[in-house]
């Protein structure tokens, strides 16, 4: 069964609620907002896969986003998590069933079967499947076409899009659970900064943002590249590797200053930029002004479709119905309100519909 948990409390910060706003807000800005593929077009093929990150560049992608996780051999491979069991066809691959295990994560229990228990050779036996197909059963059809990638063959198809679309595409790579994966011997960031020497992705403009829900990989990974990176910031809880901060306190003006000592972003849960209680509508909070003021860009993360994924006031169609919760919701007027803060990028699992809404607030 599907479930999610309520996030569409107004989060303020103690920053409060930007008077006036309106969704022209950012017309006539200097720079667009960037549009962000969530592990690809993930809305409409399974993530992550090839599939997706292909139709994304099509659709009007400026980045698309690889979360990596290690092997056992110690390569870079895109999964939205170490846990395999619900994106691939790992479960029907009785060779693999003695590596189903339950290990301890971030501090949670989670079974299946780990990333770092295969070599590269054996990730690359299995298919990618749909993480969501009660929602998103179009995207299932897709199920078993595509195998797990390494986050090389994902900067080749952001290069091999640049060349076939004319524009530049770039990728945004999240070290997944660094902490974690130091503990077992397979830490994240030399890996991550060798892979980018190597494409000669090593300087502040190249078209790399590496983010993270973590602290010190990101300060570790800034002593190791220029590329810029992206602290990732949730509208509860905190960093794993400082249990004693919370993500509130980093979006404070004061927190925002220290975040700015070794990121170049930040990258929020969007119910942090948009206040969904103000009223009917969402309501801009402050801050994207307060982390511009601070020299921080503002990323914000997930723009979905489906009522599921939506706050009320922007779903549409009938509750009693079967399918409601996959019922597309109003995320024009989601992406729309989000553009008009002045945002400087926004993850989607629909590229279209977010490059669509950029057309319609920038013309």
């Amino acid at each position: 069964m599907l479930t999610r948990r309520s996030s569409f409390a107004a989060v303020t910060l103690g920053m409060g609620v930007v008077p006036g706003f309106a969704l022209g807000a950012a017309r006539g800005a200097a720079k667009r907002p960037l549009v962000i593929a969530h592990r690809g077009c993930s809305g409409e093929r399974p993530e992550e896969s090839r599939l997706a990150y292909e139709l994304a560049v099509d659709e009007g992608a400026d980045f698309i986003e690889p979360d990596l996780v290690p092997t056992k051999d110690g390569h870079l491979v895109a999964r939205h998590e170490n846990e395999i069991g619900g994106t691939t066809n790992v479960g029907a691959h009785p060779e693999f069933a003695k590596r189903h295990t339950t290990k301890v994560i971030d501090g949670e229990k989670v079974t299946g079967w780990f990333t770092e228990d295969f070599t590269l050779a054996e990730l690359k036996t299995l298919r990618c499947r749909e993480r969501l197909p009660q929602l998103r059963p179009q995207s299932a059809a897709y199920d078993g076409l595509s195998p797990i990638l390494t986050y090389q063959e994902v900067i080749d198809i952001a290069r091999a899009g640049s060349r076939r679309t004319g524009r530049t595409i770039g990728t945004y790579p999240e070290m997944k659970h660094p902490t974690y994966f130091a503990s077992i011997g397979l830490p994240l960031e030399h890996r991550l900064a060798d892979m980018l020497k190597i494409n000669d992705l090593h300087s502040a403009d190249s078209p790399v943002f590496v983010q993270c829900f973590e602290v010190g990989a990101l300060k570790s990974f800034s002593q190791l590249s220029p590329v810029r990176r992206v602290q990732l910031m949730d509208d509860e809880g905190g960093p794993v590797d400082l249990p004693h901060l919370t993500y509130a306190e980093m979006a404070s003006p004061a927190g925002l200053k220290r975040v700015r000592g070794y990121a170049d972003a930040i990258g929020p849960n969007q119910d942090m930029v948009l206040d969904f209680k103000a009223g009917p509508k969402p309501v801009a909070t402050r801050l994207v002004s307060t982390a511009h003021g601070c020299g921080l860009a503002v990323h914000s993360w997930t723009a979905r479709r489906e009522n599921f994924f939506l706050p009320p006031s922007l779903q549409l169609g009938n509750p009693a119905s079967p399918d409601f919760a996959r019922q597309t919701g109003d995320i024009g007027f989601l992406l729309r309100a989000l553009y008009g803060t002045g945002i400087d990028g926004v993850f989607s699992d629909y590229s279209s519909l977010a490059f669509k809404a950029r057309q319609e607030v920038f013309g």
